[in-house]
């Protein structure tokens, strides 16, 4: 638990850009935010602070005055906290299905996959020349199975859960360099994951499998 919130922090917190959580304030009270987990200062520069799926709690009023806050996400290299494939000690991470209550959604999911697509895009601004957000950048390249993960999450796509029978996507590691697949077992919602990938910035194409005969996408993020 934090400790309460004063009325200036409160003001900064409620006056926060409500889809990306870009604050704006003193230095010391971005700092104090940061300090009870509700905000996080970016990593590259400008280095502009953004709330924490916990900030954007205390700013719809989900949470009470004394400031209440959930496990703090880690902030990656790319400040979108999409670090991993579960969530494990409170750390954000994109679903890649097959995780146990990878299908469990939510409001507070929802938000927490809004701020790390947000924070992801703002990453692509700042780290292409041309300030260009509609191809993947550097982190993304690094950590392939997380980017195209969130982008199917934050697309609104349903991850598969641990039952191998039902449906979902999973997003997986293949020998290919610089490529993911990804595995839905309905058609069409496999298209339609492609297609979201397509328009997030990756190449892909659609394959199948020699010997199951199942069909998968493989996707690569795009460079121009």
């Amino acid at each position: 638990m934090t400790r309460a919130l004063g009325a200036g922090l409160r003001r900064v917190v409620q006056a926060a850009d409500p889809v990306s959580g870009r604050l704006k304030g003193t230095e010391a009270q971005l700092a104090g935010l940061v300090k009870r987990g509700l905000a996080f200062r970016h990593p590259r520069a400008p280095h502009g602070h953004f709330l924490t799926p916990a900030g954007h709690r205390i700013r719809e009023g989900e949470d009470d005055a004394e400031g209440k806050s959930g496990p703090e996400p880690e902030v990656g290299a790319s400040g979108s906290r999409a670090s991993g494939s579960g969530t494990s000690g409170g750390v954000f991470a994109a679903r890649v299905g097959g995780e146990k209550g990878a299908a469990e959604g939510g409001a507070a999911r929802v938000r927490e996959v809004r701020s790390a697509w947000q924070g992801l895009l703002e990453l692509r601004r700042m780290s292409h020349t041309d300030g260009a957000t509609d191809r993947p950048c550097g982190w993304e390249r690094g950590h392939l199975v997380q980017a195209a993960a969130l982008a199917l999450e934050a697309a609104g796509h349903r991850p598969a859960g641990e039952d191998t029978e039902a449906g979902g996507y999973r997003v997986r590691e293949t020998p290919q360099p610089e490529a993911v697949a990804v595995h839905e077992p309905d058609g069409e919602a496999l298209r339609a994951c492609a297609a979201t990938l397509e328009e997030a910035g990756w190449q892909v194409g659609e394959y199948t499998e020699p010997r199951t005969r199942a069909r998968y996408v493989l996707a690569s993020p795009r460079r121009v």
